[in-house]
């Protein structure tokens, strides 16, 4: 691994959990609903978001997300893509990476993954990132944020993250 984001494992320093924070669209008006807790699910020490993705109102989205300190963003930059430690409710969720060059909250590059109801171990290489409503190649040694989310339809995120890292 060039760089752990978050991790929860025994013995992990529990100040990377600090500085991931839960986001909803109803900073833009929307009404969706969710909360973020360090908890235990099926044996393991994780970051746990759940709620309900609304579509009223513009809406249809919560996430965890944290902000890279240059470290992190150096070893982005030398990096294959993400690995994720995960546990959910057999629902599709989505990395966003954001960019120095993005302007706008919906601007950025985007990779699935499916999230089933067993502890698992997935990479998204940053291949498969696609842009949403941003322009130009991804550059991974520019990204700045990097957001777990459930989004785009009306559904209860039920999401457990171990450990994030990059490859």
């Amino acid at each position: 691994m060039l760089a752990v984001l978050l991790s929860l494992e025994q013995g992990a320093a529990a100040a990377s959990l600090d500085r991931w924070r839960l986001l909803s669209d109803r900073v833009m008006g929307g009404i969706s609903v969710g909360e973020a807790q360090e908890t235990v699910v099926a044996g393991r020490r994780c970051l746990r978001m759940r709620g309900d993705v609304r579509l009223e109102n513009n809406g249809g989205f919560i996430q965890i997300a944290t902000d890279l300190d240059e470290g992190q963003r150096r070893a982005f930059a030398k990096g294959e893509g993400i690995e994720l430690s995960v546990y959910g409710n057999a629902e599709s969720y989505n990395v966003h990476l954001r960019t120095d060059a993005m302007r706008y909250p919906w601007q950025s590059y985007r990779a699935s993954f499916q999230a089933n109801a067993e502890w698992q171990t997935l990479r998204l290489p940053f291949s498969e990132f696609q842009a949403h409503r941003v322009e130009g190649e991804f550059e991974p040694g520019q990204v700045r944020r990097i957001g777990l989310v459930a989004i785009g339809r009306a559904f209860g995120a039920d999401l457990c993250v171990a450990e994030v890292s990059v490859y």
